[in-house]
């Protein structure tokens, strides 16, 4: 078990660093504005969001189900297009992209994690973290076996690596998507609901694994219903009604 205030000192300890020299952050959300066009009129899914995120950080979003988690999540990775607004990412404008660029840049920058894991069924455990490398043309194809190996010992199943996800529980496959998501050291990992699907105890061993991971020197950015998540984050976010709370 990672001890919680030893990873929140830390993770405080670089982004206070972060800010009191004035470098960038990770990445930056300027006004973020996010509506939808309904046969009632427009909805308002966010509203005006300010946000950054440094290094080291554990981030946590919080929120009643339409509160605009999701949509902020969608925004952050390019999966969904804003409607006003701006992203940064080590400076790099992310709104500006074409969907080409955004699926290529979003490959090598984040880890992204779902609640449902989307392991591919046919494939071990070791080849659904190598294909991430493989599709993106990371590291030599004959150290990506390797490298698969090493972040399924360090999400701590190595010893499952030739089984496919239906062999395993549904905590163990949570933890092969987060190694899938670290397959090509992006700096910072996002994850919506990814313990939705899980019992308490493996929760816990999941917001675990993450504060970790920020111990490395990654952001992580969870959204969750889960309120317990404040033991392990360094932040929270709260959103309502599409407004943020907390910065």
């Amino acid at each position: 078990m990672v001890e919680f205030e030893a990873v929140k000192a830390f993770s405080d300890g670089i982004t206070n660093i972060n800010r009191s020299n004035n470098q960038p952050p990770l990445m930056e959300i300027i006004n973020l504005m996010k509506t939808y066009q309904t046969p009632a009129g427009e909805i308002y899914a966010l509203r005006g969001v300010n946000l950054s995120f440094y290094p080291g950080e554990f981030v946590a979003v919080v929120g009643k189900s339409g509160a605009g988690k999701s949509t902020l999540v969608n925004l952050i990775t390019g999966i969904d297009n804003l409607t006003s607004g701006e992203i940064y990412f080590q400076g790099e404008a992310i709104h500006t992209l074409t969907e080409e660029e955004k699926t290529q840049w979003r490959g090598k920058n984040l880890g992204v994690v779902f609640q449902f894991f989307q392991l591919l069924p046919n494939l071990n455990l070791a080849d659904n973290i190598k294909i991430a490398m493989d599709l993106q043309h990371t590291f030599l194809p004959s150290e990506r076996r390797e490298r698969a190996l090493e972040l399924l010992d360090l999400v701590g199943i190595r010893e499952h690596a030739s089984k496919i996800p239906a062999k395993i529980s549904g905590g163990q496959q949570q933890r092969v998507a987060i190694a899938r998501a670290l397959a090509n050291d992006p700096p910072m990992i996002v994850a919506d609901e990814p313990t939705g699907n899980l019992d308490s105890h493996t929760t816990a061993e999941i917001f675990d694994l993450f504060a970790s991971l920020t111990k490395r020197g990654k952001t992580a950015l969870i959204v969750t219903h889960d309120r317990g998540i404040e033991k392990w984050a360094t932040r929270i976010i709260e959103i309502a009604d599409g407004m943020v709370y907390g910065k």
